[in-house]
């Protein structure tokens, strides 16, 4: 009896799934280089682009997506049977468990099945519908969240590796790709996070951390890079009050770089 209900669900998933054209993981080895900000803005700039757009958020236990899109606690609508995603904008939808429990600070103390359960859900009972791309902000690690939606989502287009200039994130980043590479998901690309910082009262440029490091690894590792994104606290600002920063301040460098990261993700989808 078990078996037929996950078969079910399974069936589900893929059916729902083949209503999206493209979905993108985006992931870290490591917690803090700024991936659910780079998850948020690559699917508002879509969205703004007139793409029919989805953003999941399969980190559980530290979902941040709700807030930074403003959308932390709001209720979603359901029919008893499937949940409708949150409206953030035109074109973009979202589902997150920071949407989805009403206590921000409540944690989830949950093992390995319930969160399995919780992931199925969100691709298989969501009424994602038809869109262009499926944009997945994903906990850091390479254990059960990014393992199970690699694995269940068929033909996943690839993946985004955020990363830092520093040694230690710079080794884990290395480590994703080598994830994503045994499970054959196609390496979009490394985008190296919050780079340069410039000075606002002298206007000289201040690595916080080592800078070029992105690049290298790109090149040992035999898959594209996407990019610098120099650092700006207005991003920060942004992500805490729930504003797209790349939409509000399309001309800044972070912004630009973000586009350019963006478009050549999506060039390299094959």
């Amino acid at each position: 009896m078990h078996k037929v209900h996950i078969d079910h669900r399974e069936s589900f998933i893929k059916s729902n799934m083949a209503r999206i054209k493209h979905k993108i993981l985006i992931m870290s080895n490591k917690g803090g280089v700024g991936k659910s900000t780079i998850a948020v803005n690559f699917a508002a700039l879509l969205a703004s682009q007139g793409k029919r757009t989805g953003l999941l958020d399969i980190d559980i236990h530290g979902p941040s997506i709700a807030r930074m899109t403003g959308q932390e606690g709001k209720a979603h609508n359901s029919d008893g049977n499937l949940i409708d995603p949150l409206e953030v904008m035109p074109n973009l939808k979202m589902i997150s468990m920071g949407s989805v429990m009403k206590e921000g600070d409540t944690p989830l103390i949950w093992r390995g099945p319930l969160k399995l359960g919780i992931l199925r859900q969100f691709l298989s009972d969501v009424k994602w519908g038809d869109l262009d791309t499926l944009v997945i902000d994903s906990p850091p690690g390479t254990g059960d969240e990014p393992l199970t939606i690699c694995q269940l989502i068929p033909k996943m287009s690839g993946a985004v590796v955020v990363t830092t200039g520093q040694v230690v994130a710079l080794l884990d980043s290395r480590k994703a790709v080598n994830f994503l590479k045994q499970l054959g998901i196609p390496v979009l690309g490394i985008l190296e996070n919050m780079t340069a910082f410039g000075c606002p009262h002298c206007a000289k440029e201040i690595n916080l951390f080592k800078t070029g490091g992105g690049r290298r690894a790109a090149g040992e590792m035999g898959v594209p890079f996407l990019g610098s994104v120099p650092f700006a606290p207005g991003m920060v600002d942004a992500g805490d009050d729930g504003r797209v920063f790349s939409l509000e301040n399309p001309s800044a460098p972070p912004s630009v770089a973000i586009m350019a990261a963006l478009s050549a993700a999506v060039r390299g989808i094959k």
